[in-house]
């Protein structure tokens, strides 16, 4: 129905508009009508599905026919499937025919593909530490908190969306979020002379760090906070989040603006926890907003309940203590953040596959989707006229 309202009035009536993207809006569409009962799209369709599409007067009339014992039901074994059974034996075959062909890498991508809530219901806890590859998981991860090469800041603003991306943090960690600084150094070659040249530092000085912080604080575009016993830098605007969530005294002179109460202040801090981190336990999320497990936990089932984490066993290969323990890696990770417009990386689905082995005829090998890493952000087909 979702997809109906939508072609029936287009944004471009002389515009084709692709499938991928009508699912797409009518998804979005409605999450929002699912939150009213009465709208008029869900009484639309729960009418069509009931008497257009299904015959429940008919229904009716046999329960009751049956109820009143005018009907009797009799078990018995036929030689051929019903035309019903029929149809689903034979949509089971052709879905299951040649799944032992499939790469491994595709059957890994389909099993990730799947509702794990309703796995859970079905077939009770999913564990999925067997599908993720812990590199891929490692190199997300880094790639989360701008610890990649490619992912790290630069200069004071940068540091402002730091602050503001990933929360809280100390000058130090900042320091190694920030690009490595690269100057002139003697590299010594054996039996030759020395040559000058630029080699990379691991990540900047700390007091580069501390220099862009002092700017950012002056501005009153950064705040200086206690956190389990650790003094950070937080952006100006998650003075309300730090106050009503963890107790955090703010100091003077915050403008007004940001000191007004939010809706759920420690939902925001968890789930940015959770957006900027890979796999993780309660205990984790815990010790690094300052709060207690159980508190962290709390938060933690209600994402769940809305479908923003997942709770889990994900790292392979992780010791006992891990594996006993659940994580909480969130979906959030495919989300695009919408102020830099940047969008965050999707999590990890599965491993990388060897390249295969070329042709003895010398023919040129043919690549396919499989060869690489699928991650779980969906990707718009492409249209050819």
């Amino acid at each position: 129905m979702c997809s109906a309202c939508l072609a029936a009035s287009p944004a471009n009536p002389g515009k084709r508009q692709p499938l991928w993207q009508q699912r797409q809006r009518s998804a979005q569409l409605l999450d929002v009508a699912r939150k009213y009962p009465t709208f008029p799209i869900v009484l639309e369709t729960v009418r069509e599905c009931l008497q257009d599409v299904y015959d429940l007067p008919a229904l009716k009339d046999i329960a009751a026919s049956v109820e009143r014992r005018e009907l009797r039901i009799v078990q018995t074994t036929t030689q051929q499937p019903s035309p019903f059974a029929k149809s689903l034996l034979f949509g089971y075959v052709a879905q299951f025919l040649y799944e032992g062909d499939s790469p491994l890498a595709e059957r890994r991508a389909a099993a990730l593909a799947l509702d794990s809530t309703l796995l859970n219901e079905l077939l009770g806890r999913v564990e999925l530490r067997e599908l993720l590859d812990a590199k891929v998981i490692e190199a997300t991860e880094l790639e989360l908190q701008r610890l990649a090469p490619d992912r790290r800041a630069r200069g004071m603003e940068g540091v402002a969306d730091l602050l503001r991306l990933l929360g809280p943090l100390t000058p130090e960690e900042v320091a190694a979020r920030l690009e490595p600084v690269v100057g002139p150094v003697e590299i010594p070659v054996v039996e030759e002379a020395p040559v000058v040249g630029p080699v990379e530092i691991p990540h900047a000085d700390i007091a580069l760090a501390t220099t862009h912080l002092s700017a950012l604080l002056r501005a009153n575009r950064a705040i200086r906070v206690n956190i389990g016993g650790a003094e950070r830098y937080a952006a100006v605007e998650d003075a309300a989040r730090l106050r009503d969530a963890i107790g955090v005294p703010l100091p003077m002179g915050v403008p007004l603006a940001f000191i007004e109460p939010v809706a759920d202040p420690l939902g925001d801090l968890v789930s940015r926890y959770a957006r900027t981190h890979g796999p993780f336990t309660s205990a984790e999320a815990a010790a690094r907003l300052g709060l207690g497990v159980a508190v962290v936990g709390t938060a933690l089932k209600r994402l769940a309940a809305d479908g923003r984490v997942v709770e889990g066993e994900f790292r392979p290969h992780a010791a006992p203590a891990v594996q006993a323990a659940s994580g909480w890696p969130s979906d959030e990770t495919a989300v695009e953040d919408v102020e830099t417009a940047q969008p965050l990386p999707a999590g990890p689905t599965q491993t990388h596959l060897p390249p295969p082995p070329p042709p003895a005829n010398g023919a040129t090998p043919k690549c396919s989707a499989s060869s690489g890493v699928v991650r779980s952000q969906p990707c718009a087909p492409k249209w050819n006229r």
